[in-house]
């Protein structure tokens, strides 16, 4: 089956073609046929797109909406240009896999859309203001373009945490506060905690109950997670992602009563705090120069800025920290992955969040840290009791091996 895997944000879209089938999964030959992004839906967009693992090609397009990108991508990858073999006309695109942001509590694993499945996701639009409704429309826009008969599926980022339990997913409020308006932690990134813990125990050989790691997804976005037996036990984001880890534009944990001060002192609405926590802190917030990390090392090496310092020094100590009481709640584990554009990226902060963790049994070979920049590989030192490993995460990968079972009616082992 040659399935399009969409994540669909407000005004940029990440897609790719997957050929795949229950064969193909148990045997990993799943052939990704296409992969690109859509940037500045609405205006002029730029199209990036890369057949196989050839080289990247620009492209751009007058594209004003969600609707207007797919219908771009779809003519466009069964088109002569594209040189996709396998995909000759927009009928080789058999289904739709969408990355949806939040499942709520109703989605606790992924699913084949339809009405009632829509009406479940708009539901959960409160939990996910910003996300779920752009995710709803590429699932409209691939109805009207492929006709109702081409399935697609919902692949829920928080269906991953889903195994944690009610100590680890409710915050100590009044209870009734819970069951009227549903607030406590759903976690995110969870595909890609998930597809850590997949390929670590395909690494090693293990069997799902025998996978005990800490996972980092460690981008612009950041995430912890405890997994236990191969499954999601505790993370660091909460209700919303705005909880845990420093991340690019993001604050993570602080006092709540720190809202109120702010909005008091800077004469802000609950809705502009809530907006300076998303948008203006985090790295950025703290160097005060960018969110961006490679910019952020590269000027600590140059200049020695004591901001971007500081910046860095926060990131790597929260990190440590969530390791530290992950570990502790889990009874100890087997590894920590590092993933996402930082963590697979930078040898630097790998190096800097893993100084101290001796005491768990990690040390690190700094040779091979510096080698695994963007590639999978173990980096702990051989004596490393507990061992560290980069995963480039694959979230694409799960959301089309989740289409293929959702259609067949098989369960979902990875």
């Amino acid at each position: 089956m040659n399935i399009l895997v969409l994540n669909a944000g407000s005004s940029s879209l990440k897609f790719q073609i997957i050929a795949t089938d229950l064969e193909r999964i148990r045997e990993h030959k799943d052939l990704r046929l296409l992969r690109g992004d859509v940037e500045r839906i609405g205006a002029e967009a730029i199209v990036t797109a890369q057949k196989g693992d050839g080289p990247k090609r620009t492209l751009t397009a007058s594209l004003k909406d969600i609707s207007g990108a797919l219908d771009f991508i779809l003519r466009w990858a069964a088109s002569p240009d594209a040189g996709v073999s396998e995909i000759k006309s927009v009928a080789d695109i058999h289904a739709v896999g969408h990355r949806v942001v939040h499942g709520g509590e109703e989605f606790t694993d992924s699913v084949l859309i339809t009405d009632e499945v829509i009406k479940g996701i708009e539901n959960c639009i409160e939990l996910a203001p910003l996300h779920n409704p752009t995710n709803l429309r590429g699932i409209r826009a691939m109805r009207e373009l492929l006709g109702p008969k081409i399935p697609q599926v919902a692949v829920f980022d928080t269906a991953f945490h889903h195994s944690l339990a009610e100590h680890s997913y409710l915050y100590a409020i009044p209870y009734h506060l819970y069951l009227r308006y549903r607030i406590r932690r759903y976690g995110f990134h969870g595909i890609s905690h998930r597809y850590m813990g997949y390929r670590y125990r395909t690494l090693r050989n293990l069997p799902r109950e025998q996978t005990n790691i800490v996972s980092l997804h460690l981008g612009n976005g950041c995430s912890a997670a405890a997994i236990r037996g191969g499954h999601s036990v505790d993370t660091s984001m909460g209700m919303t992602p705005l909880e845990g880890l420093v991340m690019g534009t993001r604050s993570g944990d602080l006092d709540p009563a720190i809202l109120n001060l702010m909005a008091s002192k800077e004469g802000l609405s609950a809705h502009e705090v809530e907006a300076l926590l998303n948008t203006q802190s985090g790295l950025l917030g703290v160097s005060g120069l960018t969110n961006d990390m490679k910019v952020l090392e590269e000027e600590l090496r140059q200049h020695d800025d004591r901001r971007v310092r500081l910046a860095i020094e926060l990131f790597c100590y929260r990190a440590r920290k969530y390791i530290g009481a992950f570990l502790a709640a889990m009874g100890g584990a087997d590894a920590v992955i590092f993933t996402g554009g930082i963590g697979e990226n930078s040898p630097g902060i790998r190096a800097r969040i893993c100084e101290g963790l001796a005491w768990a049994g990690l040390t690190l070979d700094h040779s091979r840290n510096e080698q695994a920049a963007g590639r999978e590989g173990e980096i702990s030192s051989a004596d490393s009791t507990l061992k560290a490993w980069v995963i480039p995460t694959d979230e694409e990968l799960l959301i089309a091996r989740d289409t293929v079972r959702c259609i067949l009616g098989e369960p979902h082992p990875s």
